[in-house]
């Protein structure tokens, strides 16, 4: 009988147990150090310049003066916002990658309130009918896709998808028909003299009351997913439709009522977006953010609470980006490639988190 030698794999990997918390954050810090190193290599092999004055100018850009911090935190509100909006969905593994066009039904269903009544109603009567008219709006345009999913199985992913190119089609033709000047494609800043319909500032600040609102849905929407029957029962449908069916829950009822909390939040972030920041709507409000809160989400492992350390890093990303743009100008380009290094270092950093590689000890001999 003849030896031979039987060579396992260099290395393997494995799945981690629970990892301790401490140490999880610890491998993720490593990362964004790793990044900040290899983005310093790239700026010095493209452009010549200093790393550390590339660094210092994009923490200039993101709170280097008191209006771009209240700037910051403004968009930190909003994608955090669209982020809790998306996230029982994901929970559930109903993917909803319509929170964009859902954000603009809610906006526009803002606009249309702003427009057709911000004359003629109190305030007191207005922003309740704005509160209602842009929930349900968004509300009624995610639970179309959800509606057929629980009859009929069809694809969520693409279903949601094609509807936000609806929903910016029917935000296009309403900014035409009410364009200012007419004829334009804009429709303006909506009540400039008035102001009817705009979000009160508090405190002299203009984004404040969006920052409360969305710091109120952050704690709620925690004690929704961590305490509450219905943020089990997500957990449940999530991890297997089976299962919750065997265990007598609705798994229709809870992916209905589920995607209506999502469209309503979605709601909600339209309405701050065109009356508590912008004051106008364009197929572009959204600004992609409906797409960069699934990573906001799903960085965040689906805590709310981690969510703002998330959404914080990303707005702080974009906009000292585009502070070094400018300062030093170079394109819009090296600013996303710099910003697209350190995303791609800390998405990268979860594989860390969940796996460890094991290599190999030493060649195991078997007779044959």
């Amino acid at each position: 009988m003849s030896k031979n030698k039987i060579h396992e794999p260099l290395f393997h990997i494995v799945k981690r147990g629970s990892l301790p918390l401490w140490l999880s954050w610890v491998i993720r810090i490593l990362s964004v150090v790793a990044a900040l190193v290899v983005c310093g290599v790239v700026t010095i092999v493209l452009t010549g310049e200093n790393p550390i004055k590339i660094y210092s100018t994009m923490i200039d850009g993101a709170i280097g003066s008191e209006r771009r911090i209240w700037s910051l935190l403004q968009n930190v509100a909003i994608l955090l916002c669209i982020s809790l909006a998306v996230t029982p969905a994901f929970k559930m593994k109903f993917w909803n990658i319509g929170a964009e066009g859902q954000v603009l039904m809610g906006g526009l269903a803002t606009a249309a309130c702003m427009i057709y009544f911000g004359e003629s109603l109190h305030p007191v009567i207005l922003f309740p009918v704005m509160i209602i008219a842009s929930i349900l709006a968004s509300a009624i345009w995610a639970i179309v896709p959800a509606f057929f999913k629980a009859h009929w199985n069809t694809n969520e992913t693409l279903f949601t998808l094609m509807m936000n190119y609806i929903a910016m089609q029917l935000v296009s033709y309403f900014v035409f028909l009410h364009s200012n000047p007419v004829g334009s494609g804009k429709i303006g800043i909506i009540n400039s003299a008035t102001e009817a319909g705009w979000l009160p500032k508090l405190g002299g600040h203009t984004y404040l009351f969006n920052i409360i609102i969305v710091a109120v849905l952050t704690i709620g929407m925690y004690i929704y997913l961590k305490y509450n029957k219905h943020g089990y029962e997500i957990s449940v449908v999530g991890e297997s439709e089976n299962t919750a069916k065997y265990i007598g829950i609705n798994v229709k009822k809870v992916i209905l009522r589920t995607m209506f909390l999502s469209g309503a939040i979605c709601g909600i972030a339209g309405l701050l977006l065109v009356a508590g920041t912008d004051h106008s709507i364009a197929k572009e409000t959204v600004d992609s953010r409906g797409f960069t809160a699934i990573m906001v989400s799903w960085l965040a492992k689906f805590n709310p609470i981690y969510m703002i350390l998330t959404s914080l890093l990303i707005v702080f990303l974009e906009k000292g980006a585009g502070q070094i743009s400018t300062d030093f100008g170079l394109n819009d380009s090296f600013a996303e490639i710099l910003t697209g290094i350190i995303i791609f270092f800390i998405i990268g950093s979860e594989f860390f988190v969940n796996y460890t590689i094991k290599f190999r000890q030493k060649d195991k001999e078997v007779s044959k």
